[in-house]
């Protein structure tokens, strides 16, 4: 699946990295494997409730969250992934 960067996503990358540059590795996996397979079990996907309804939410590791949702690829006739938020719990909910 095509990964789609939102701007927020993209700063908010860079920031993560810039506070914890092993980060990196683990983010580059994660994306990965998330383009590759998005429910694959060791990503923990689980839909969003609430005021993110229609997000869906996947693990970095243990305190470190991607936000996303699933979006028609503007190019394609194909389903996109549209990176919304990464950081921890906190501050991606």
């Amino acid at each position: 699946m095509q990964l789609v960067w939102s701007p927020a996503f993209s700063r908010e990358v860079k920031r993560l990295i810039r506070r914890n540059s092993q980060l990196r590795q683990s983010i580059e996996q994660t994306l990965q494997m998330l383009a590759e397979d998005p429910f694959h079990p060791s990503l923990k996907t689980h839909k969003l409730k609430g005021d993110l309804a229609e997000k869906w939410a996947c693990s970095i590791d243990y305190s470190n969250r991607i936000v996303f949702k699933f979006v028609q690829a503007p190019d394609l006739q194909t389903e996109a992934i549209l990176l919304l938020a990464i950081g921890s719990h906190d501050e991606v909910y």
